[in-house]
């Protein structure tokens, strides 16, 4: 493992973050506090409690998850579309550097400006709600998890785009609307039972899931299924990004 490698690369995307605060940092955390303002008061003035649990407080894990997703997946899908962009990706790949070492420092990057994004989200929520996180571990767990594997696909979709548009296309159209119908903001108990069946083919929900039951001991599918569904989409983005530096998708041309 060449490490040299990996903590320039990571340094070099984490500088990028404090050149461009406002929008890596500032923009998201304002965003989703507007949401769970507005959810929180136009919602929660309607539905008192979900499962026993305050709307208001309920949101909280969809909304960081929802937070973590989308800037996981920007984060590192810019990252390495950026070089590809400029050309200098073939200064990357010509380096005594394996797609391992490449993967690692730029998930890594995108991973932990999520997850520095999350946590001030939560800890901005604790000044509206009050939060009660009874699985720490579990919670650290998927956090970190959903962190990486969206990252991933950020990786996998910086790869293969080879414009802005693209670029933007799977976050906005896909993504986001997965995210909202995967339980951000509701519990799919919720919804008539071949909605509900439908739901849980959406693998959105899985993570929420047990992200959520991390904190108040509920969710909608077990967390052993949660866990390993996470694990499969991890395995699957790996796979993937492992293919392309094989085969030189998207990279080489």
């Amino acid at each position: 493992m060449n490490f040299q490698a990996v903590k320039t690369i990571y340094t070099y995307e984490m500088a990028r973050t404090m050149r461009t605060i406002m929008q890596s940092i500032v923009s998201p955390v304002i965003s989703t506090t507007l949401y769970f303002v507005v959810f929180g008061a136009a919602i929660g003035s309607r539905i008192s409690e979900v499962d026993g649990i305050s709307y208001g407080a309920f949101i909280v894990p969809g909304l960081i998850m929802l937070s973590l997703m989308t800037q996981s997946l920007s984060n590192a899908s810019f990252g390495i579309y950026f070089p590809q962009f400029t050309g200098t990706i073939f200064e990357i790949l010509s380096a005594p550097v394996s797609f391992l070492e490449i993967t690692i420092a730029y998930v890594g990057a995108a991973a932990t400006k999520s997850a520095f994004v999350g946590l001030i989200i939560l800890i901005t929520a604790s000044f509206f709600v009050p939060l009660q996180i009874l699985h720490p571990v579990w919670m650290v767990t998927f956090f970190l998890l959903t962190s990486i594997i969206f990252a991933l696909l950020g990786f996998i979709i910086g790869i293969w785009a080879d414009n802005f548009e693209k670029l933007q296309f799977v976050p906005l159209l896909i993504v986001t609307p997965l995210a909202f119908l995967g339980g951000s903001f509701y519990s799919i108990s919720m919804l008539p039972p071949i909605w509900q069946k439908v739901t849980l083919l959406n693998p959105v929900v899985y993570l929420i899931s047990g992200f959520r039951w991390s904190f108040y001991g509920q969710a909608d599918v077990s967390l052993w299924l949660s866990l390993a569904m996470t694990f499969v989409f991890l395995f699957i983005c790996l796979a993937i990004i492992r293919w392309m530096f094989k085969t030189g998708y998207k990279l080489k041309a």
